[in-house]
């Protein structure tokens, strides 16, 4: 039979041998419960009534969705499935011995102490984002005792990640983030119960994802996201405390929190593609990530125990160049789409579209609105160049990204030259339309778009290269860094 993950929470860890999560064998709910019943008896006799069904004053969920509204058939376990008992709770239970002793210098604060510690365990964050803002947020989260952190990412550990994503070490590098950042919380702080969500939030799953928690911190790093989050926060009634970073700047605030504004009140539309690049183009200090979502995880904190001012209607402007912090006033909009006195966003929309891009690579290259490539993006992979420029192919091998990233990596052994989306239409004249060339970038979007400028130049005889040099590294020059 499968394995099911059961979560237990805090209140109830003491009769399942002080462990938050169980693992049993059960093909269906009902399995489960026979199983813990076998296993774990003193936690059964608190789960279950005599004739083995859940008490009135305890929820089971399975994979999210409250066990009572199942059917039979969507009660069965399947190996991915997991259980969460949520049992009705007041006060909350003292703070034992060993939680004394882990958070003295916390509880010795003024304002916060064993009530404001209570507040700590008994709440639950939602980290978006497992990488550069978010792993430092929850650190200091699960450090402070946070009862239950939620970790949403849908990507893997990369070896570039590391200089500023601290959750993960080098030896995680190509497992998932989620599962990474959850080994390592639950290490620093086993009382901490953390709930994996390898996926990418998207409109179908964010409300389903987001609904339940206290807080939510954003540590996502594009546009489609962020406005995402929020929305999903206005319509959930839910916290968001914000975060965002770009090369040595860093900005924080707390949007969505009762009276004050969102990040549409702030920002009502996103910038035009490509104005702003990721931090795989532009770069970011690795400590500046850690400043911010420091800043974050403080502002979680003050949010859930009651304590001091959060940055509500307050924007934090971090420049770490110039050792400056400063903060200025933001006031919730009256006319916003989403939190304003007429909401025309009454629901999720397609944020790919609302921000003009379906990647986090872009170009502003000036292609007519009315033209279209004949074919799909004309492209050639990694394996089919290395054969072409084995049996002497002579055509123009271009590198469209920037001269930082350039130096990272690049294909200058091959004959590759250099040519920043940038400088591209000011430098047409120097290229030959009836010359083959093959253009690159990181992973292959940028230059997909480059060359679908060139084509509607009159450079038919341009490739992309499917996958970019990343696509490169992974397929044929293993040596090469994927970044």
């Amino acid at each position: 039979m499968p394995a099911v993950r059961l979560h237990v929470p805090l209140p109830l860890r003491e009769f399942a041998g002080g462990r938050s999560t169980l693992e049993l064998e059960a093909g269906s709910v009902a399995d489960a419960l026979a199983a813990v019943r076998a296993d774990h008896p003193s936690l059964a006799d608190r789960l279950l009534a005599e004739d083995g069904s859940v008490r009135p004053y305890v929820n089971l969920f399975l994979d999210g969705r409250d066990v009572r509204a199942l059917t039979a058939e969507e009660r069965q376990i399947d190996a991915a499935s997991e259980l969460t008992i949520v049992p009705s709770i007041a006060g909350g239970s003292p703070l034992g011995r060993e939680e004394k002793i882990r958070y003295h210098r916390q509880l010795i604060l003024p304002g916060l102490g064993a009530a404001g510690q209570e507040k700590l365990r008994a709440a639950s964050v939602l980290v978006v984002g497992a990488g550069g803002l978010g792993s430092p947020a929850a650190l200091y989260l699960a450090a402070a005792g946070v009862g239950r952190i939620g970790l949403v990412d849908g990507d893997r550990v990369e070896l570039s990640n590391l200089h500023r994503q601290i959750l993960h070490g080098t030896a995680d590098v190509g497992e998932r983030k989620t599962a990474s950042g959850r080994a390592r919380l639950q290490d620093l702080n086993p009382g901490v119960e953390v709930v994996e969500i390898p996926e990418r939030l998207t409109s179908d799953n964010a409300l389903q994802a987001m609904e339940g928690w206290n807080v939510v911190i954003d540590g996502s790093d594009n546009f489609p996201t962020r406005y995402l989050v929020n929305d999903a926060c206005v319509l959930l009634g839910l916290p968001l405390v914000y975060g965002a970073i770009f090369r040595f700047d860093g900005q924080a605030s707390v949007f969505t929190a009762e009276g004050g504004p969102c990040y549409r009140c702030l920002f009502r539309d996103p910038p035009p593609a490509g104005l702003v690049p990721g931090c795989a183009e532009a770069g970011v200090l690795g400590v500046l990530p850690g400043i911010v979502g420091s800043i974050q995880a403080a502002e979680a904190i003050k949010l859930i125990a009651g304590l001091g001012k959060p940055l509500v209607g307050r924007l934090l402007l971090i420049d770490v160049l110039e050792g400056e912090f400063r903060t200025l006033e933001v006031r919730r909009d009256p006319e916003c789409p989403a939190c304003g006195d007429a909401p025309t966003i009454t629901g999720l929309i397609d944020y790919e579209a609302f921000c003009g891009v379906d990647t986090d690579e872009s170009t502003q290259l000036d292609i007519p609105d009315d033209f279209r490539l004949p074919v799909p993006t004309p492209e050639v992979g990694a394996r089919e160049l290395r054969e072409m420029l084995d049996t002497g192919w002579d055509g123009l091998l271009v590198d469209v990204r920037e001269m930082e990233e350039h130096e990272m990596s690049n294909l200058d052994d091959l004959g590759a030259v250099a040519l920043p989306v940038v400088q591209l239409e000011a430098r047409l004249g120097e290229l030959d339309p009836d010359q083959d060339s093959v253009w690159f970038c990181r992973t292959g979007r940028r230059s997909a778009e480059v060359v679908e400028f060139l084509h509607s130049r009159g450079f038919d005889r341009a490739f992309n290269l499917a996958g970019g040099i990343n696509g490169w590294a992974r397929e044929v020059d293993p040596e090469l860094p994927v970044y």
